[in-house]
């Protein structure tokens, strides 16, 4: 069922060519509403514009498979905060995606959560085999399903796993429709009131399990139009320093008004987000290397899941630093 529903968001990913004409005279980007990063703030006051000399578009997504779908149709020029599974399965396939830079590390913030009635946690998580599930397929919060699963030593085909967005998840968890849910965001933040994680972040990130979304577009946008995505990175980068410099409640409004949640949630959801800064970003920790590798490593496991046919011999292709070198010498 999980390889059925990954193979057909792909075959749709991939049916179309990326038809992306030369010189950009607009620009399209994918983001996530009910996810407040400090970018909002820049697209709340028109920096982008401002930076781009061109209009923005800004259209919101549930999941980064939806994402990698409208970047190969030629409808979305930029993804921000795309999941790395997502972005893993779509260049897995043929896609031709490139990371431009890392949007977010989050381990708290992507998560599985198991309704409060069953009364299971980390240590009588055998339990959960034969239980039904909520899963985004094909997200972050897939990859980290499949890892803490085999962590735990619940074999994935014992569970009844139904492919859900984070949103959709969270209903179904309060209803009683399954038995736990995994999600990110506003939805993560729902299944919480009526249920338990099993891992916390920091023991997930012991086990090897990291969490973090990237900004991608397609390799034939960032061929043609290297100055436009360039500036993109330079005004997200502000927009990053501007809120590690002051998180106060002003700053915050307009970045939980823009990602559609009122300001408590959107501070305990940002709470969890680390933004890297450019330096950071490209270090051997990041794109310097170890997200190359470490995209391998998503792609086995999902070959081993059945999820996708093959994995690609290595993925330094699939991240461009070029755009956030530039960036650098700005």
């Amino acid at each position: 069922m999980i390889k059925k529903t990954s193979t057909t968001i792909l075959a749709a990913a991939i049916a179309a060519v990326s038809g992306t004409a030369a010189m950009a005279e607009e620009l399209t980007v994918a983001y996530f509403l009910e996810w407040p990063m400090p970018m909002m703030a820049a697209k709340a006051t028109g920096a982008y514009e401002e930076a781009l000399g061109m209009k923005v578009n800004w259209v919101s997504f549930e999941t980064g498979t939806a994402m990698s779908a409208a970047m190969a149709s030629g409808d979305v020029q930029i993804a921000v905060s795309q999941g790395l599974p997502p972005f893993v399965v779509a260049t897995s396939g043929g896609q031709d995606l490139q990371i431009i830079d890392v949007a977010v590390s989050y381990s708290d913030n992507d998560n599985c959560v198991v309704s409060s009635s069953l009364e299971i946690d980390k240590d009588s998580a055998g339990e959960l085999a034969g239980k039904k599930v909520a899963v985004p397929l094909g997200t972050a919060a897939h990859y980290g399903f499949l890892r803490q699963m085999a962590h735990f030593g619940v074999p994935v085909d014992s569970l009844q796993v139904v492919d859900m967005a984070p949103p959709e998840g969270a209903a179904a968890l309060s209803q009683g429709a399954v038995d736990f849910a995994c999600g990110y965001g506003g939805g993560l933040g729902r299944m919480k009131e009526h249920g338990n994680v099993l891992l916390t972040g920091d023991e997930k990130e012991e086990l090897g399990i990291l969490v973090f979304d990237v900004t991608s577009s397609p390799a034939s946008f960032i061929a043609e139009n290297g100055d436009i995505v360039a500036k993109f990175l330079e005004v997200t980068a502000e927009a990053n320093k501007t809120w590690a410099a002051d998180q106060g409640d002003e700053l915050l409004k307009v970045i939980a008004d823009e990602a559609g949640l009122d300001l408590a949630a959107a501070r305990a959801a940002i709470s969890t987000m680390k933004m890297p800064t450019v330096e950071e970003q490209l270090s051997g920790k990041w794109l310097g290397g170890n997200v190359q590798t470490f995209m391998k490593g998503v792609a086995e496991v999902f070959v081993e899941a059945g999820s996708i046919d093959a994995s690609l011999d290595n993925y330094e292709s699939a991240v461009n630093t070029g755009p956030l070198m530039a960036v650098q010498g700005m």
